[in-house]
């Protein structure tokens, strides 16, 4: 006789279990797992549409263990708010809280670059604005990777997209990279960060910071993209480290405005060929005395940066 046995849901010991569906050694999930445990199980989190909501969420199932909602691509933002509001309206009021949520709660809204620096950007800046008491965490990968990897403001100059394809006639993507942490700065919030996926302890560290804070925080993460950026997955890590390394993504911290914390650049700096050279994206800069003239310009901008930052 045959005999049908159901699976019980099991109770995770993360907050961001194993078992979602996305890529292995990807950036965004160890980034997103590494985030949602430093800030802690007694957090609300609205999450923008992309691959960190299709991966973790797909209906009726959640790799989250912490209150987790999801509405629409541009409006995480928003969302989180209106959680801000209704939470501070009841710590006012002293009004009776459901059994499963404490006082003192941190609300977080997440999304990827395309949800940040594009989709959703015009949001953000309200809530900015507002001085809300809301952490902004930006997990970016650098292009839209959940849709087919087109551009986005956050897409490197000559990087190859769907949308911005390299060929005879195109170096690839020809835009500078939207700078979010200074539009950040410009709305005068009390703390902005910028770190990667290759630096675990640095994410756990800020974002610890900014959960301290009172007021509205954003933090940048780079999260190295294995299918959009076409690297191997035991890549990521060491990605997210070069990429800080040649100062082409620098690790910061902003405090009330002020430069407080940087990552130094090892001596010698590593070139931004050794950070370029494994990604598909970048493969058709090393085919051509043209592709060779953007490396050099590339190169210049990590220089920039150390210069500016004093890295």
């Amino acid at each position: 006789m045959l005999t049908k046995t159901i699976a019980k849901p099991t109770k995770s010991k993360t907050l961001l279990s194993p078992g979602h569906r996305a890529c292995a050694g990807c950036g965004q999930l160890i980034a997103a797992r590494t985030v949602a445990e430093a800030l802690g199980p007694n957090t609300i989190i609205a999450n923008a549409t992309g691959c960190l909501e299709v991966t973790t969420t797909p209906y009726p199932e959640s790799a989250w263990g912490m209150p987790w909602i999801h509405s629409l691509f541009e409006n995480a933002s928003a969302v989180a708010s209106g959680i801000r509001a209704a939470l501070d309206y009841k710590e006012k009021n002293k009004s009776p809280l459901p059994p499963f949520v404490k006082r003192g709660i941190k609300v977080v809204a997440q999304g990827g670059d395309g949800g940040t620096f594009d989709i959703g950007f015009g949001l953000i800046s309200g809530m900015w604005e507002r001085g809300e008491n809301i952490l902004y965490v930006c997990y970016d990968n650098e292009a839209y990777m959940n849709t087919g990897i087109q551009a986005s403001g956050a897409t490197p100059w000559a990087a190859h997209t769907t949308t911005t394809p390299a060929g005879s006639h195109s170096i690839g993507s020809q835009q500078r990279k939207k700078d979010m942490i200074a539009i950040a700065l410009a709305h005068g919030l009390p703390y902005v960060a910028q770190t990667t996926a290759g630096f675990l302890a640095d994410i756990t560290a800020k974002v610890k910071k900014a959960a301290a804070i009172e007021g509205p925080a954003y933090i940048q993460i780079l999260s190295p993209c294995v299918p959009g950026w076409g690297v191997d997955p035991a890549q990521t890590i060491k990605l997210g480290k070069l990429a800080a390394q040649t100062g082409l993504y620098p690790l910061l911290e902003y405090t009330n405005g002020q430069l407080t914390n940087v990552m130094k650049v090892p001596s010698p700096q590593p070139k931004v060929d050794e950070y370029l050279k494994s990604q598909i994206r970048f493969k058709h800069l090393f085919k051509s005395e043209e592709g060779k003239k953007e490396l050099e310009y590339i190169q210049g901008l990590a220089d920039e940066n150390v210069r500016k930052y004093g890295l």
